[in-house]
């Protein structure tokens, strides 16, 4: 994997590029819905790509290597943080997670926008490298919903469920740092919520006079704008 924000390269040029599509962070307490609200926004907008994190944990059934996570050993994993291979690292329940530079690099130049279910100290080391990421925090409708989730899962013992509720609630007192809230009572709902702050970024300024470039040139706004005296704006990248 090449290095991405490593050395003299300013590490905002992850989002800051013209032809890139925009990062977003998504973060929420184990037991919010997050990775079942983010495959349902997935299913509907197909130009989103989830980054595929790697983790030094054991499969949960069902999980496959290279589509859930990409699983390796301690050693493996330790290595590629020396290497500086990873945007982000966290060691969450005594397990590492690390999200590539590489791939997200790759599917931003392409212009896709890229979801990254990390957590709150994932987020940070997101934000101080790439300032234009968009952070979105799922919250559960109320705690009893949440033990109630956990618990349905019926994987873990009641101790972890508890080390699982105690590291819940350290997780959402960091909802502020995040540009968005949703709040996972009502499914589909949320999913529409998600749906609309996708929607609202690829509606900017900045992005749509990049999507409809020939449109633009076409209706001559430049011309007019110049035959009225008035000097033509390059839309903020905001």
């Amino acid at each position: 994997m090449s290095d991405l924000a490593g050395g003299g390269e300013r590490a905002d040029a992850l989002v800051s590029d013209a032809a890139a599509g925009t990062l977003f962070v998504i973060s929420a307490p184990s037991g919010a819905g997050k990775t079942s609200l983010v495959n349902a926004l997935v299913a509907a907008e197909p130009e989103v790509r989830v980054s595929v994190s790697y983790t030094t944990r054991a499969p949960r059934p069902g999980e496959v290597d290279g589509r859930d996570y990409h699983f390796v050993d301690r050693d493996t994993f330790l290595a590629m943080a020396a290497a500086d291979e990873f945007l982000e690292h966290a060691c969450v329940f005594d397990n590492h997670y690390g999200t590539s530079r590489a791939a997200v690099r790759a599917c931003l130049e392409a212009g896709r926008d890229v979801i990254l279910e990390i957590d709150w100290q994932g987020a940070r080391q997101v934000r101080a490298l790439a300032p234009a990421a968009i952070g979105i925090f799922v919250l559960p409708p109320s705690i009893d919903v949440l033990r109630q989730r956990l618990q349905s899962r019926r994987q873990d013992t009641p101790e972890v469920i508890e080390r699982r509720m105690r590291g819940a609630l350290s997780e959402m007192s960091h909802y502020d740092e995040y540009d968005y809230l949703v709040v996972n009572g009502d499914f589909e709902a949320a999913v529409a919520d998600l749906r609309a702050i996708i929607r609202a970024r690829r509606l900017r300024a900045s992005a749509q006079s990049r999507s409809h470039a020939g449109l633009l040139a076409g209706l001559r706004i430049d011309e007019a704008a110049e035959g009225s005296g008035r000097v033509p704006k390059t839309p903020k990248p905001v």
